[in-house]
């Protein structure tokens, strides 16, 4: 209860807090290029069940909801206003109207497509998909270079289903079983201490 009182508290101040920032964010993202300010996925949540996650559009309209579901290295489908946004972390702020709603949390494991949590092992699917998802975790912190690490290797799809998603899975679940408010408030500042940085 205090956790989910603490996010909706916390993510309705920063949306007000935030409004002029958003504002010049989407201004931003319509006039870099043709489509969309906002980008809706579908991701897994709470107990296996669907919920579409709203980012900033970082990628060209036409190709955005196309092919890979993974970004390597210079993806040539990211615009310009992209490349600042995602190294910023900004386009991940419109997630606090998903906190706001109740389909996320501040913190917690980072929600995947369909197409990923398919390859979850049972027990660690139930385990993992036993809380709300989240905007940060400490595997976000880890693996805040992904798109980097992939692209150094010669089949980045198979690099994430083996290697990359084993790990944060692994980090999820230490996450599920340890969590406590103070601990989220450490990941939070940690969380902005890297964005900062």
């Amino acid at each position: 209860m205090l956790k989910r009182t603490f996010d909706f508290v916390m993510a309705g101040l920063g949306l007000l807090l935030l409004a002029p920032l958003l504002l010049a964010v989407a201004l931003w993202v319509k006039l870099d290029s043709s489509g969309p300010v906002l980008f809706r996925q579908q991701r897994v949540g709470r107990a296996g069940r669907p919920f579409f996650i709203h980012k900033f559009r970082t990628m060209r309209a036409d190709v955005s909801g196309q092919a890979a579901q993974i970004t390597v290295g210079a993806d040539p489908r990211i615009t310009g206003a992209g490349q600042v946004l995602r190294r910023c972390k900004l386009d991940e702020l419109p997630q606090l109207w998903d906190v706001l709603r109740g389909a996320m949390s501040l913190v917690g494991p980072r929600p995947e497509v369909p197409k990923y949590v398919a390859l979850y092992p049972p027990e660690m699917r139930q385990l993992v998909l036993s809380i709300r998802p989240g905007i940060t975790d400490l595997a976000s912190i880890e693996y805040r270079d992904e798109s980097a690490l992939l692209a150094e290797s010669s089949d980045p799809e198979l690099t994430y289903t083996q290697v990359i998603l084993p790990a944060k899975l692994a980090l999820a679940a230490r996450y599920v079983q340890t969590r406590s408010f103070a601990g989220d408030l450490r990941l939070l500042l940690r969380t902005l201490r890297v964005i900062a940085g």
